[in-house]
């Protein structure tokens, strides 16, 4: 199993959550949409009683011959993790893909339809809430925080980076991939570059993984860990870089990949879980050990929603289905507001942070101030998805002249409200000027300007200058547009930002940077 989430977001909608009670869901009676893969392409729907369900991906998922104690754990986190991303392929016609996107379906078996029915309607909750959890086949001895798998992601108490020794490191794996293959696997994923002369492992996070590695003979010349693991398991299998905890040898035009552990290596571990219920230990004791801080509850009470990006999904937390009206009205003759019902009480302090940054940005551009702006804030994420085509990590987007926001919930416990303001409101006011511009030059513009103010490193979707390693190139639209993960859109940003610095810092009048 796989994902992005904003688990601070989360735990604050926790205290407020009951109050919406008369819209909630009997979730003790929920049927789960299953996307099927068809061998020749695409999705066929079924409908599937969630503990069904969870017999099925208990098959799909478990180690084999697992103990009654490890299934039950498993099951508790396969049930959370179904309502929890419930909805998450909507556009799709149906809720989750029985693929390692979501989670692995199986035929069931006696064995997991008992361990289901023992575990019927529980989940890991947060204050009662369901909250985002995940798992892996193997930790590898040490499990992982979800940032430095996806990044940008919060990293919540319940989901530490902790010695696993019920792990025992297995599996222990080595794979030899010829440099010819692994070019092509980059070239497929975007990468220019016909000859991968060296690979490089340039820096480790804390927990020992390989965090960046430097390509030669490729552009970009780096890639983080995870994105290899992925740009290497989408064209030459899954079954070679296993996880990123691994050395790495070159021998003549082979690349040795000498490693231990299976998956991202957050959460619950698989293997780790399979060894504990050896040993005695009971499913609450099990989960307790991987989930710090989590109660197990029962469904039946109102939950929170969530919808996740397409790889290694984190899952990032929805409004509640009571807050999806929504209305635009002028603020004044120069701005109008869309917002949702529930956000309303906002208006007046919006209208006043949106005009002073949107005077801020002309001033620093240079630029007469638009005599209209119309700004949407969505209800949900999955809304922002749908109207703006665009992931859920971009934050903002323009859409014609209209920008268009992740919920305000969400943008505030970020802490980026006012950053996503300023990048799009850049874009708003000089894309115009630059449309004849490689694509980095107008998202340079917008990190550029969108930085002139003091914001923490790491905000928002655009990391600090600071945080972006030295290259020689600026990125390519392939980069910006069609990136492999939400962390190689985030360098991409990141390298335009530094590019387009450059130019700048150099005295070059920003209309003239190309």
């Amino acid at each position: 199993m796989t994902r992005r989430s904003l688990w601070s977001f989360l735990c604050v909608l926790c205290a407020s959550v009951a109050s919406l009670s008369p819209q909630s869901q009997d979730l003790s009676r929920l049927e789960i949409r299953v996307g099927f893969a068809k061998p020749g392409g695409g999705y066929g729907e079924q409908r599937v009683p969630l503990e069904t369900y969870v017999a099925r991906v208990l098959a799909g998922e478990a180690a084999r011959e697992s103990p009654p104690a490890a299934l039950e754990a498993l099951a508790i986190a396969i049930r959370t993790y179904a309502v929890v991303n419930r909805g998450r392929h909507n556009a799709d016609g149906f809720d989750v893909c029985d693929q390692t996107h979501c989670q692995v379906v199986r035929t069931a078996t006696p064995v997991t339809e008992r361990a289901a029915m023992a575990t019927a309607g529980r989940v890991l909750t947060l204050r009662g809430v369901p909250v985002p959890i995940y798992y892996s086949a193997s930790c590898g001895g040490q499990t992982e925080i979800p940032s430095a798998v996806w990044p940008n992601s919060d990293d919540p108490p319940y989901l530490p980076s902790q010695p696993d020794d019920a792990c025992g490191g297995v599996p222990v794996w080595t794979a030899d991939l010829d440099a010819g293959d692994l070019a092509r696997a980059f070239r497929a994923a975007g990468f220019r570059g016909e000859r991968l002369s060296d690979l490089r492992i340039t820096s480790r996070d804390a927990s020992g993984r390989v965090a960046r590695l430097r390509l030669v003979g490729m552009t970009p010349d780096e890639v983080s860990g995870q994105d290899l693991r992925a740009v290497a398991g989408r064209t030459l299998g899954w079954q070679h870089i296993k996880s990123t905890a691994f050395e790495l040898e070159r021998g003549g035009g082979r690349f040795r990949f000498a490693g231990h552990g299976y998956g991202h290596g957050v959460g619950m571990c698989v293997i780790g879980s399979v060894n504990l219920a050896a040993s005695g230990q009971t499913a609450a004791q099990i989960l307790n050990r991987y989930f710090p801080g989590l109660d197990i509850g029962t469904l039946g009470g109102p939950i929170v929603t969530t919808s996740a990006p397409p790889r290694d999904p984190v899952t990032v937390a929805g409004r509640a289905a009571s807050a999806t009206a929504m209305r635009t009205v002028p603020a004044n003759g120069a701005l109008a507001l869309a917002l949702p019902d529930d956000d309303e009480g906002e208006r007046d302090g919006l209208a006043r942070i949106v005009l002073r940054v949107r005077d801020d940005i002309a001033k620093d551009l240079g630029l007469t101030a638009p005599s209209r702006l119309t700004i949407r804030f969505h209800p949900t994420i999955q809304s922002y998805e749908q109207a703006t085509g665009q992931p859920w990590f971009t934050s903002g987007a323009l859409v014609g002249e209209e920008l268009h926001l992740l919920p305000l919930a969400v943008l505030r416990e970020r802490g980026v409200l006012e950053r996503a303001l300023r990048l799009q409101l850049v874009h708003r006011m000089a894309d115009g000027l630059l449309r004849d511009r490689p694509l980095w030059v107008r998202e340079g513009a917008a990190g550029y300007f969108a930085g002139q103010h003091q914001f923490p490193d790491g905000a928002g979707d655009t990391p600090s200058l600071s945080l972006a390693p030295p290259r020689s190139s600026c990125p390519s639209d392939v980069e910006l547009l069609s990136p492999v993960s939400a962390g190689a859109l985030s360098n991409a940003r990141a390298h335009a930002t530094a590019c387009f610095a450059r130019q700048a810092g150099e005295g070059r009048p920003w209309r003239d940077v190309k």
